[in-house]
């Protein structure tokens, strides 16, 4: 499957209508950004399941803004409408393979469960894979 670009006028449609979304936080002007593509793409046919989408962080500096991206790329995976995870730096293959292995294996009520938690403590509500 393609890539899919994400704007501002498509993000919540797509992350809610799939329950698995990667996110890759680019710019066309950032070296690993460019060296970490084919790697996404790559994964992106190994795994048709999943959703594979990318945000061009100069033409959706909105978009990046929200998200609070800092550093590209950044690589997010959001399930069932909840980033589980959200790391700056290009992976390599094989540790892309083993992160969407563990996410795909998380259960997602028992995240959702520890966020419902956390946010009682008064804790961020993001769960890393």
């Amino acid at each position: 499957m393609a890539t899919v670009e994400l704007t501002k006028e498509n993000f919540d449609q797509t992350v809610s209508e799939n329950p698995f979304v990667l996110i890759d936080f680019w710019a066309g002007w950032c070296r690993p950004c460019l060296q970490f593509a084919p790697v996404y793409e790559k994964a992106s046919e190994a795994h048709p399941d999943l959703v594979f989408a990318k945000v061009d962080t100069e033409a959706q500096q909105e978009l990046a803004a929200a998200f609070e991206i800092t550093s590209i790329p950044t690589l997010m995976i959001v399930r069932d409408q909840v980033a589980i995870f959200a790391q700056p730096g290009a992976l390599p293959e094989a540790t892309l393979t083993d992160l969407i292995g563990q996410a795909r294996a998380l259960d997602m009520d028992e995240v959702r469960a520890k966020i419902a938690a956390s946010q009682k403590d008064g804790q961020p509500g993001t769960a890393e894979a």
